[in-house]
């Protein structure tokens, strides 16, 4: 089932009609009282979420659902007439898997649902293990050595989809599509802050993420008790571009 949280009725209507028109179950809501209370009643498979809404708006509704143990994991695909990049980057750090901005079509809204429900059936381990690393989906946690590591939300996905994927390089542009939901085009500086962050947290364990050259990231074949091994390392480029804090816009946790 596919919730529809969405106050134009017109909108509302049509994503509904599409989405059952194409065999997968959809229901609209007006109010957000209203989502929560289907909520309550029947988890769903997705969400698709308007951010102007009545009661409140729709980065609140998202940051209701990631807070619950029951719905975190539910994908999110934001829905919104706003074109400011305030308020994409704000829906998407609150933790939305995708962005579509009004007028979209129905062709590629549909297309984005069924990648976004190909991902969550994909089947992965609730436990996956490298050296001293543990990610363990089911309790939604890192451990190094047994002891947990705070991690960002998106250094978690980040994490997640390297150890999901161990035999899959990455590069920049995939990575923010698979983790950041979009496609932001001059951000990849992004990507390589936060696995440098994430390297720094992971202590012993970091060399766990591999540079590939002229690539970008993927799931090392093996754990190097002594760390990042040398051909690993971060480029040149990407020395100079984690080094340098002090220009372009700020990475997005």
């Amino acid at each position: 089932m596919i919730y529809v949280l969405e106050d134009d009725r017109n909108i509302r209507d049509l994503v509904v009609y599409s989405l059952n028109s194409v065999g997968l179950n959809a229901r609209g809501f007006e109010l957000p009282s209203e989502f929560r209370k289907a909520v309550e009643n029947e988890l769903p498979e997705l969400v698709l979420l308007d951010i102007m809404l009545p009661e409140e708006d729709g980065v609140a509704v998202l940051r209701r659902l990631r807070g619950r143990e029951v719905t975190r994991d539910i994908p999110v695909i934001m829905l919104t007439a706003l074109g400011d990049e305030f308020d994409k980057v704000r829906g998407l750090d609150a933790g939305a898997d995708d962005y579509v901005s009004k007028p979209f079509g129905m062709m590629e809204l549909l297309a984005r649902v069924r990648a976004r429900l190909r991902r969550r059936s994909e089947p992965v381990p609730l436990l996956s293990r490298m050296g001293p690393l543990e990610l363990d989906r089911e309790r939604h946690e890192v451990r190094v050595n047994g002891s947990p590591v705070a991690l960002t939300r998106k250094e978690y996905e980040l994490l997640r989809l390297l150890m999901d994927h161990p035999r899959a390089a990455f590069d920049r542009d995939q990575l923010l599509e698979r983790v950041w939901g979009y496609d932001y085009a001059g951000e990849t500086r992004t990507v390589d802050v936060h696995v440098r962050t994430l390297r720094q947290k992971l202590g012993e364990a970091a060399s766990c993420i591999e540079t590939v050259r002229g690539v970008g990231y993927r799931l090392a074949a093996e754990w190097s008790p002594g760390g990042l091994r040398h051909e690993d390392g971060p480029s040149p480029e990407q020395k100079r571009t984690d080094t340098d804090t002090s220009g372009g816009r700020p990475a997005g946790a």
